[in-house]
């Protein structure tokens, strides 16, 4: 087995076969829009008996914590031939991608999942439940004005690619830098698709909009952007998607932070009901699909900015990924003993210190906890972290945040 990086003269036709074999893609047209992707992902792939038989891509961007931006490496795609299945390739190639990236300047990693288990021995940790929410556009019930929107296409990619970046951002967004990963997603010709917004911005910038997906006149549509920088902004989107209820009988969309969708939905359990096992069935789905993990400690820390008491711990932290490394891979994980205080400024230094609790977690649970995704005292149940009961109580304490809601599906 060798790893190496992507080569297109080389590796095109290889890997465009590994991904018709997984159906990621179907037709020529998808091929055109994989190429353009490719032209700007960070690629890796495994070389077997002189071909390309795994592929692991990634792509710079920020991750909000809070108020502070951390860098981020975003996995937007692992997949493997069906010849070369059950090798542990998957694995090896992703672990290697994450540590360049490392290497580049990556302070945390997230990916979207195929299943809950696997990544789980590259050091992730899953995240919160997000809802996907599929209702009848006729019954959202918000009667605000609406103006004329401005009809988006996939030429204009860049504009949709600089709203997403512009867009309000909480606790646990993640953005994604390259703008023609944006093209090879709007250019992609599954389905049908349309998009709606606003230009409001300087120089007529978008500031509020949303893009469907979906093959059939009354749908279902998917919304994959849903993109505002104000609550009005939202307000003026959901009235605009109530407009196109008289010929769109259902749409789906990952619930936006902060809002609970069924405030706006009318007599939501009666539309569940009667569209119970047909082709337009209304429901609120929950699904934790994300994982993340923590890659530099010490960064991470330097941007955590907590209220409340002082909270200070010896911190055993394992980080399995060290397992999938080639030796002279530059970064190993992070792996460690360090001492821990989490408070208005937080740090995370090596060492032990005598006097203090001790927390012990894999790097995955630790992640979970640092971001809020479930309480230290609920970890300590489910998942790989252990401490004093007065310990994990007074972490429970400081890390009461907000539900981290990723804004980007990736």
């Amino acid at each position: 087995m060798t790893i190496r990086p992507y080569n297109a003269e080389r590796d095109a036709k290889a890997v465009r076969r590994i991904w018709r074999e997984v159906h990621w893609i179907n037709s020529d047209d998808e091929e055109q829009m994989m190429d353009h992707f490719l032209a700007v992902v960070r690629a890796f792939v495994v070389e077997l008996n002189g071909e390309a038989e795994c592929l692991a891509t990634s792509v710079p961007g920020t991750f909000r914590y809070l108020n502070e931006d951390l860098c981020l490496s975003a996995i937007t795609g692992v997949t493997t031939s069906r010849v070369a299945r059950k090798q542990g390739f998957a694995g090896r190639l992703t672990a290697e991608r994450i540590a360049a990236d490392v290497v580049e300047g990556a302070e945390i990693c997230v990916l979207s999942m195929f299943e809950q288990g696997f990544y789980d021995r590259l050091g992730f940790g899953t995240g919160p439940y997000e809802h996907k929410v599929r209702f009848d556009p006729a019954d959202l019930m918000v009667g605000g004005p609406f103006r004329v929107p401005k009809r988006l296409t996939s030429d204009d990619w860049k504009a949709v690619h600089a709203g997403l970046l512009d867009r309000c951002l909480s606790h646990g967004a993640c953005s994604l830098a390259p703008p023609r990963l944006v093209q090879a997603e709007l250019g992609c010709p599954a389905g049908g698709f349309f998009g709606l917004g606003y230009d409001d911005g300087p120089d007529g910038a978008l500031t509020h909009f949303f893009w469907a997906k979906g093959k059939e006149e009354s749908g279902p549509y998917h919304l994959k952007f849903f993109v505002y920088q104000t609550y009005d902004q939202l307000l003026e989107l959901l009235a605009l998607l109530k407009s196109l209820g008289d010929q769109i009988r259902l749409v789906s969309l990952i619930e936006p932070p902060e809002i609970q969708l069924q405030d706006l939905i009318k007599q939501p359990f009666r539309g569940q009901m009667v569209t119970h096992k047909t082709g337009y069935e209304q429901h609120c789905r929950a699904s934790a699909y994300w994982q993340a993990r923590i890659c530099n400690l010490k960064a991470c820390l330097e941007k955590t900015h907590l209220t409340g008491s002082l909270v200070r711990f010896n911190l055993s932290l394992h980080d399995p990924i060290s397992d999938l490394l080639d030796a002279d891979t530059p970064w190993h994980g992070i792996s460690g003993q360090y001492v821990v205080t989490l408070g208005p400024e937080s740090s995370a230094e090596p060492g032990i210190d005598e006097h203090l609790p001790t927390l012990t977690a894999s790097v995955g649970a630790f992640t979970r906890l640092w971001l809020g995704v479930r309480p230290a005292t609920g970890l300590a149940v489910t998942d790989d972290l252990d401490g004093l009961p007065e310990l994990l109580s007074a972490l429970d304490e400081i890390l009461r945040l907000p539900v981290p809601n990723i804004g980007w599906e990736f």
